[in-house]
């Protein structure tokens, strides 16, 4: 059986009444009138962290808030040509990442002031119209350590990720002090691939790990699951849940949802109010942007006690997770 932690039902249910209030305040008009939004994207829409971002975009467009329209597969070097045929088009709000276009992508939204940008990115946002975001999503990686740290048995873990980079270095931190919590002398292995999309350099970079004696693999890429599960071995799942994908192999995974961001900038755009703020605070497990998902037959029921009261922990305010940016070092 799988478990969702029921705290993040409750948010979900918060941000449901949030949008009816939304939708009270701004009144009928305001409600019913569409914004053009776009998305633009480095990579597939299939992979992990644009697939949170294009469902949440495509949740709104099936409401009715907005007309919705995307590119994927954009390369670096011709995104900032992309970004100003949709600007020219008349976009209203332009969503998609900074990370590798940072210099261009700001460029391009100061020539263009009357348009919003909402941008993943690890830099600052800049006045009057470029807003950031990121998935901030520390806190129920931390969560799925405790799980991981609690299962192994070889005391061994591996973690495979893209870059690193802040955005995905604080994930892996956190996913590593909650292991440790719960298991202190587990060891751990990292390695970058340097590349937000291969997943057969990801399976190879894990089959190296499990050779080495890894028996749970930390899936920040695709590629990672697919080497766990042909190796017998347990994977903990970033972003999305691949559990359905992968039975008997996902333990638990982190979970990010896009919404609480998109819904805020989207009712911001709508009432007149979009700021060139830190969008970050709407990934948070308080905002209803993160949670975790557990797989029970695969978890000991110890170590899902202790997440979910580490999960009420965090909820309440007693208990912070560090954003630790540097970058993760092997330990075995």
């Amino acid at each position: 059986m799988k478990t969702v932690f029921q705290l993040g039902r409750r948010a979900f249910i918060g941000l449901v009444a949030g949008a009816a209030l939304t939708m009270a305040a701004f009144g009928p008009a305001a409600a019913q009138e569409k914004i053009k939004v776009v998305g633009i994207y480095t990579v597939p829409i299939e992979q992990q962290w644009v697939s949170r971002i294009h469902l949440a975009l495509n949740a709104a467009k099936e409401r009715g808030d907005i007309d919705y329209s995307y590119s994927e597969n954009v390369s670096n070097t011709d995104y900032e040509r992309v970004m100003r045929e949709y600007a020219e088009q008349g976009a209203n709000l332009i969503v998609g990442e900074a990370f590798g276009v940072e210099k261009p992508s700001r460029a391009v939204a100061a020539e263009y002031p009357d348009i919003k940008f909402l941008m993943g990115s690890s830099l600052p946002p800049v006045e009057p119209n470029f807003a950031t975001f990121d998935n901030f999503i520390q806190e129920p990686a931390y969560l799925t350590g405790l799980i991981a740290g609690a299962k192994t048995k070889s005391n061994i873990i591996g973690l495979v990720g893209g870059y690193a980079i802040p955005e995905v270095n604080r994930l892996m931190n956190a996913f590593i002090q909650g292991a440790k919590e719960t298991n202190p002398d587990v060891k751990f292995l990292v390695t970058f691939i340097n590349s937000w999309y291969d997943p057969p350099k990801a399976k190879e970079a894990a089959f190296a790990m499990i050779d080495a004696g890894a028996d749970i693999m930390y899936a920040e890429r695709f590629g990672v699951s697919d080497a766990a599960k042909e190796r017998g071995v347990l994977a903990i799942g970033n972003v999305i849940d691949t559990s359905k994908d992968y039975p008997g192999t996902v333990l638990a995974s982190a979970l990010w949802h896009f919404e609480p961001t998109a819904d805020k900038a989207i009712a911001e755009v709508k009432a007149g109010s979009f700021k060139a703020a830190d969008f970050g605070i709407y990934s948070f497990l308080g905002a209803g942007g993160g949670s975790i998902v557990v797989d029970e037959k695969l978890a000991t029921p110890e170590s899902i006690t202790i997440a979910k009261a580490k999960e009420a922990e965090i909820k309440a305010g007693t208990l912070k997770i560090e954003i630790n940016d540097a970058e993760p070092k092997s330990t075995k």
